[in-house]
């Protein structure tokens, strides 16, 4: 698994659990909703900005997040 699907993996949990849509995500975000999907998607690489952007956006840190996408990563190397 790459980094970036591991990625859209994390934030459309997160965005799922705050039962959010695409939509309202990029808008909080200040984002295009397609960029959101491709990001989901794994299609697209998320900027440290996009990160920060979208993680208070989930009020949470991060780091939170990097660390989930660190512990997906490492499950699915075993």
């Amino acid at each position: 698994m790459k980094i970036e699907q591991a990625f859209g993996i994390v934030i459309k949990k997160h965005r799922i659990e705050r039962s959010m849509s695409q939509e309202k995500l990029a808008f909080e975000a200040g984002l295009d909703r397609t960029f959101i999907s491709l990001l989901e998607r794994g299609k697209r690489r998320p900027t440290v900005n996009t990160l920060f952007t979208i993680s208070a956006v989930f009020e949470t840190n991060p780091h939170q997040v990097v660390k989930e996408i660190e512990n997906l990563l490492h499950k699915n190397k075993s």
